[in-house]
């Protein structure tokens, strides 16, 4: 079985950290902000991954299931802000976020 070169895989990876970034700085909407963010930690734990490969260390796949691990508390608080901005909000648009505000600024 031959092994795929580190150069493309940290290629992938590069390009799935750069669609998650372009994503989340595109989108409005807070559900395809959050899967954005989970685009690119999957692109980091793949990074990590294919070093921790190369240099036959098991570290890359320790950082990995850290990486899984924030992935699940992002998506836990992810989904509560959700459901909290979809009973204050009729929308998941970001931007209608400022309508939040309690009190004066003054």
């Amino acid at each position: 079985m031959n092994p795929i070169p580190m150069e493309q895989s940290l290629m992938v990876a590069a390009m799935l950290f750069s669609l998650g970034l372009i994503g989340l700085l595109v989108r409005r909407n807070v559900i395809f902000m959050l899967i954005s963010i989970e685009i690119m930690l999957n692109a980091a734990g793949l990074a990590f991954v294919v070093a921790g490969s190369h240099w036959q260390a098991a570290d890359g796949q320790v950082m990995f299931l850290f990486i899984i691990t924030m992935a699940a508390a992002e998506v836990a608080i992810g989904l509560a802000l959700v459901l909290r901005l979809q009973s204050d909000l009729p929308t998941l648009d970001v931007d209608a976020m400022d309508q939040l505000k309690g009190g004066d600024d003054a």
